[in-house]
C-alpha cells in the first residue's frame, strides 16, 4: 500500500484546510486509515481515525472542528480542518492499517505516507 497527501499549506488563524490522502496498491485490505501529526520538537500524534465501518476517533484538541472521512472503494481519506490554530501547525501524516488474518491468526501492518506542512499563523 501507497500513501499520497495533498492539500496542505499555509493559512491564517480561524481558517480551514482540507487534506486528502490517497491510497494504491491493495486498498481493499486497509482496516483503518487515520491521520497523525507532528510539530517541532514534539512526538506524532494520532489527529483522526476512521475504520472500515466509518467509526470515528478523534483527539480532543480537534473535537468540534475536524472532521475525518474516506472513500472506501477510492481508497482515500480526507482531513476537513476548520477553526485552525496556531497550535495545529505541523507536518500531517497519512497512516493506512492493514489486518492480515490467517488460520494462525492475524497480523497488522502500518504504512505512513510521506507528509504535508500545515502552517497556521495567528
Amino acid at each position: 500500500v501507497q500513501l499520497e497527501e495533498s492539500g496542505g499549506g499555509l493559512v491564517q488563524a480561524g481558517g480551514s484546510l482540507r487534506l486528502s490522502c490517497d491510497a494504491s496498491g491493495r486498498i481493499s485490505d486497509i482496516d483503518t486509515m487515520a491521520w497523525y501529526r507532528q510539530a517541532p520538537g514534539k512526538q506524532r500524534e494520532l489527529v483522526a481515525s476512521i475504520r472500515s465501518d466509518r467509526y470515528t476517533v478523534y483527539s480532543d484538541s480537534v473535537k468540534g472542528r475536524f472532521t475525518i472521512s474516506r472513500d472506501n472503494a477510492k481508497g482515500a481519506v480526507y482531513l476537513q480542518m476548520n477553526s485552525l490554530e496556531p497550535g495545529d501547525t505541523g507536518v500531517y501524516y497519512c497512516n493506512a492499517v492493514v489486518i492480515v488474518r490467517t488460520i494462525e491468526g492475524s497480523q497488522s501492518f502500518d504504512y505512513w505516507g510521506q507528509g504535508t506542512q500545515v502552517t497556521v499563523s495567528s
